[in-house]
Formats: structure tokens, C-alpha cells, sequence
């Protein structure tokens, strides 16, 4: 809230320069800032009473705007890559494919190891679990296993994360 929207009894008023100028009424409050030709804006609503600093307001807004975009820079976006197999992969793909899961987990991103099942192949489908479970083992130097294998329509769904 800025200026005339701020419809306070009383508030406490920090001057420009942060120093403290007391509990006064919004009134005299906005004259204040007036007279410093600068507007006055609640920071903290929740306070009993409110905080209000006599400030510029366009700097104001673009300092928010500045630090918000610092704090976007600094977070990780987690992506989730697939890493897909079938029942009857052999050693060699399966080396490839954890390689490609290595790439994935060291670039800090979450790994969903699927193992997809066509016609016949429904019917063994518990067998086929240790090929997951190898792909787990061959991983388990940079990765944990984040959701454990279980069954999802016609496929097998693992979730790996990079360890801390």
C-alpha cells in the first residue's frame, strides 16, 4: 500500500535514511512524506501497528524486483528424465542406458528408469524385476533409489535420485 491508501489509525514510521520516527497517526505520517517529496509505503501490514517508511517508491519496487530475480537465479529447476528398457535388453544397452541415466544424475536431475512390457511379455512380468534392480545396483555410486519399483498399466516405474 502506498500514500492515501493507507487507511491506519496509527502506524510506526521509519524515516528515509532508517532511522526510527515513532508511532504517529497515517496523516501526519503522509504529510511527512510530502514534504520530503517522497511517498510513503507499508513494508510490514501484519505489525500491531503497521510499519510504513517514507521512501521513493519506483526504487522501492524496482529493489523487489531486483532481489526476486536474484533469488530465481540462484534455485535448481529438477527436471525428470526417462530412461526407458524392454524385458529382454541385452548387457551392452543396458550399459548404454545407464550411462545415459550417469549423464542425467550427475547433472543433478531426477531419473524415471522405465521398463515397458508389449503383448506376450505382460505375462512374466515378475521376473523381469531384477533388470531394474541391476540398473539400481550399477547406479548405486552416484544414486539412490528414490521411489521403488512397482507396476503402472504395462510398465515398470523406478525413480532414481544423485545422492547429497
Amino acid at each position: 500500500m502506498i500514500n492515501e491508501q493507507i487507511r491506519d489509525r496509527e502506524i510506526r514510521l521509519i524515516g528515509e535514511n532508517g532511522e526510527q520516527l515513532g508511532i504517529m497517526s497515517a496523516r501526519d505520517a503522509y504529510k511527512m512524506a510530502q514534504e520530503a517529496e517522497l511517498d510513503l509505503v507499508k513494508i510490514a501490514p501484519t505489525a500491531k501497528p503497521p510499519v510504513c517508511k517514507i521512501i521513493d517508491y519506483g526504487k522501492y519496487r524496482y529493489e523487489l524486483a531486483r532481489k526476486e530475480k536474484e533469488a530465481r537465479k540462484k534455485q535448481k529447476v529438477i527436471d525428470i528424465k526417462e530412461v526407458r528398457l524392454s524385458p529382454n535388453i541385452d548387457t551392452n544397452d543396458l550399459n548404454t542406458k545407464v550411462g545415459a541415466a550417469r549423464k542425467f544424475l550427475e547433472k543433478g536431475d531426477k531419473v524415471k528408469v522405465t521398463l515397458r512390457f508389449r503383448g506376450r511379455e505382460m505375462a512374466h512380468m515378475s521376473k523381469s524385476k531384477y533388470i531394474l534392480d541391476d540398473f539400481a545396483e550399477s547406479l548405486a555410486d552416484i544414486a539412490v533409489v528414490d521411489k521403488p519399483s512397482k507396476v503402472e498399466g504395462r510398465s515398470m516405474v523406478m525413480f532414481l535420485t544423485a545422492k547429497r
